[in-house]
């Protein structure tokens, strides 16, 4: 998906973990995605550079569905289908 298609998607839950380092954000998303259900998108902010490798290898792993990545100025919007 390109960075216009992935701005249109309805976002279910965010989880701001831009305050953290690995593996805070990845941890946060671990707690966070069982309050989401099946077929919800759940959005990952996060500062640390390691996330956009962890969160798509994660949700390889899990199943889940990794939409991609939206760079903004000092973070990272990652976002995944559960």
């Amino acid at each position: 998906m390109n960075t216009d298609e992935l701005t249109s998607i309805h976002v279910d839950k965010s989880i701001d973990a831009r305050g953290t380092s690995c593996p805070g954000p990845l941890l946060a998303a671990k707690k966070a995605i069982g309050q989401i259900e099946k077929g919800e998108v759940m959005e990952v902010l996060s500062a640390d550079e390691g996330t956009k490798r962890d969160i798509p290898k994660w949700c390889q792993k899990k199943g889940f569905e990794y939409l991609g990545t939206i760079e903004e100025s000092g973070y990272f919007k990652i976002l995944l289908r559960k």
